[in-house]
């Protein structure tokens, strides 16, 4: 009866272990994302022309900006609550994008 117990809790414990690093992985994956949508904003800003264009794209960056600075963060805090304190690793793989291009 005890071994089961215990067998179980072990058990338990790696099905937790898998789901925290499936969370990391989706919050990084979402960073990805957020930083490749900033990322094509910045390459279609520079090639417009139009005054209007560059001012529409330069809104639509700001937005996209903020969005990865959201996946970022929350990034961070999953890190953090899965014990990973080092967040240097973050700013290695995953480097900030000016303010604006």
């Amino acid at each position: 009866m005890i071994r089961r117990t215990v067998e179980a809790h072990e058990r338990i414990k790696e099905e937790i272990v898998r789901e925290k690093a499936a969370a990391l992985g989706r919050a990084g994956e979402r960073l990805d994302a957020a930083l490749a949508e900033v990322g094509a904003l910045a390459r279609t800003w520079q090639d417009a022309l139009e005054a209007d264009a560059r001012e529409h794209l330069a809104r639509e960056y700001d937005r996209a900006w903020r969005a990865a600075e959201a996946a970022r963060l929350a990034l961070l805090i999953q890190r953090e609550a899965v014990g990973l304190r080092d967040q240097r690793v973050v700013e290695q793989q995953y480097p900030r994008p000016p303010r604006r291009p």
